[in-house]
């Protein structure tokens, strides 16, 4: 490319937004935030936050992880230091034709809508791009859909060398009824499959807007050799989305920045010792206002740890510090998305020895993690 293409391309991009600081749709596409763990054998969200590996049929289950990304590579040298890792367990029944796993981040409406990108024009581009390594060479289906509009763009890696850490590159234009709401639910899907089984693959066109229904999640048939192989591995990292018709560098942030993103969807509150205060207004009940620190996608929910009185329960203190007489076992919330909810037990929650109209806390025996999730 001339000198000039390249100022050309440049300007173009600066125009459409890519060179701006937040052009990244994906929230937290270095992997480096993982709240809920680092290692998990179930399907859904468990590991690496906002992005979830998914899988059904399998004869067991596969691995998903946060991994650091070997020093000497590239990604490594383009400061990305976290990956998303499946590992792939023994399929012994073979590749069914409903078995997949799946890699998927869904986007918030509203920031799509308002990103400017025009979603229904074709002369409106964004640019995927992402790093990928598989120890099985072989070519990844993947897609994009757009929930409100129901529709789907299937793509694939290209083929891919074994062991070899590559970089994927797609542009895609807008189409005509590709809509997205603007609004706080899902507006784009990004997915990945591993392995995706012929019963989700409806043929057609690959690189190409269409209608979307249940059996059509990939343009073309998957090869089986990755699924089919004991312990195979899939990462990724660096993913982007981002709007114009070229792939700009990663877009790095501060660790801090893309926690808070991240807690818009799930924030973790660890309670150690006595963290809020409330009242009993009874000798068996109680109610306390509990604060966190960003404003939720959704009246969110909370998942409590086990509430009681041993070491790394959860539980409620009476004025003096001491537990009540009889602990119960349940905490209930009415929760807000203004960062905050009111923490208390009905009646018959099996709580007595309360004073009534006195203060009461809530109190970590050890460290109890209570999590304040509104995901998509």
């Amino acid at each position: 490319m001339s000198k000039a293409a390249e100022l050309a391309a440049l300007i173009a991009n600066v125009n459409n937004g890519s060179s701006l600081a937040n052009k990244n749709f994906i929230i937290n596409g270095a992997m480096t935030v993982a709240q809920r763990g680092t290692s998990s054998t179930s399907s859904g969200m468990h590991t690496v936050d906002r992005t979830k590996l998914i899988y059904g049929g399998t004869d067991n289950a596969p691995t998903q992880a946060q991994v650091d990304v070997a020093s000497g590579t590239t990604p490594y040298t383009l400061g990305l230091r976290k990956a998303f890792k499946v590992t792939n367990a023994n399929q012994s029944s073979g590749a069914g034709a409903a078995d997949y796993i799946q890699y998927e981040q869904a986007i918030e409406a509203q920031n799509v809508h308002q990103s400017g990108w025009d979603s229904t024009s074709t002369s409106s581009f964004i640019t995927m791009s992402f790093w990928i390594k598989s120890s099985v060479a072989r070519t990844f289906q993947g897609s994009l859909r757009v929930d409100d509009s129901t529709k789907i763009y299937n793509w694939n890696t290209g083929a891919l060398s074994a062991d070899t850490w590559t970089k994927v590159t797609k542009t895609i234009s807008g189409a005509s009824g590709v809509t997205i709401n603007n609004d706080n639910g899902t507006g784009l899907q990004w997915i990945l499959w591993p392995y995706i089984g012929t019963n989700y693959t409806g043929g057609g066109t690959s690189d190409a807007w269409k209608a979307h229904d249940s059996n059509d999640w990939a343009a073309s048939s998957d090869n089986t050799t990755w699924y089919t192989t004991n312990n195979a591995t899939c990462e990724i990292t660096g993913l982007m989305i981002e709007i114009g018709e070229k792939a700009t560098e990663f877009e790095h942030e501060p660790y801090e920045a893309t926690l808070a993103k991240c807690q818009r969807y799930l924030e973790t509150y660890i309670v150690s010792g006595s963290c809020a205060v409330g009242n009993s207004y009874a000798t068996n009940q109680f109610i306390i206002p509990f604060f966190w620190s960003v404003t939720k996608r959704d009246t969110p929910t909370f998942t409590f740890p086990t509430v009681g009185t041993a070491s790394g329960n959860l539980g409620v203190t009476t004025n003096s510090g001491a537990y009540p007489s009889s602990h119960g076992s349940v905490m209930r919330s009415i929760n807000h998305t203004n960062n905050w909810a009111r923490l208390y037990n009905d009646s018959g929650d099996g709580y007595a020895g309360f004073t009534d109209d006195h203060l009461c806390m809530l109190y970590g025996n050890g460290p109890a993690v209570i999590k304040i999730e509104s995901e998509l």
